[in-house]
């Protein structure tokens, strides 16, 4: 599994509060591909947000059509999301 059709089909998933893709947020903070398997480290906007698990979710079910499997998500807030500079000056922050 290629790195780069990962991120694709992390492009398709958005956040339903911001309205932009999980990848450029910034919420993928690791992609580790081992064979057809696939383990990401990812991140919410806030250890409250209540579509944590549906985006958790979606994204395993973006990354699965890429023809991954299994897709093993671990969630951390370690380090705590900051939007990528670019982002920041879309939002306004």
């Amino acid at each position: 599994m290629e790195t780069d059709t990962i991120i694709t089909q992390l492009q398709t998933v958005k956040d339903p509060e911001i309205g932009l893709d999980v990848y450029s947020l910034g919420l993928i903070y690791e992609i580790k591909p081992d064979g057809e398997a696939v383990s990401l480290t990812i991140t919410y906007t806030t250890p409250f947000c209540p579509y944590g698990e549906q985006m958790k979710e979606d994204i395993r079910e973006a990354v699965k059509q890429a023809g991954a499997s299994p897709v093993e998500i671990e969630v951390t807030f370690d380090p705590p999301w900051q939007p990528p500079s670019d982002l920041r000056e879309l939002l306004g922050v």
